[in-house]
């Protein structure tokens, strides 16, 4: 028993770690009803117009896609940063493809002005 005792001593305190910050602000925090503009739908202070569920032109998706690309490069070049004796000839072509791969298509994205605004 005394080899699970690691393992019990985790599942006791890791729900202790994350359940106390939750309830710590609790029994600091303020009567929401003192701030009665707080339980209107937005803070703004304007009524929402229009369906929620409405499509989206098609001009906005590639925005998104504009900013995963940068993140994909630095995301996936992590493990790349060891050094250079370490990396065998199959993982450095490997990265030069991937980021081949990723270049290619932001310049196509660039060409076909996704980040232009009309």
């Amino acid at each position: 028993m005394s080899e699970f005792a690691p393992i019990c001593i985790y599942l006791v305190i890791s729900p202790l770690v994350s359940l106390i910050p939750l309830g710590v602000p609790f029994p600091f925090a303020s009567n929401s009803s003192t701030y009665p503009e707080k339980l209107s739908a937005y803070e703004c202070g304007s009524d929402p117009s229009g369906d929620a569920r409405s499509r989206f032109d098609i001009r906005f998706y590639p925005v998104p896609i504009l900013f995963i690309i940068p993140d994909l490069e630095v995301t996936f070049s992590f493990p790349w940063a060891v050094p250079p004796n370490k990396i065998d000839l199959f993982g450095s072509w490997s990265m030069m493809a991937f980021l081949l791969i990723l270049t290619i298509g932001s310049l196509y994205e660039w060409k076909r002005g996704a980040s232009d605004r009309e």
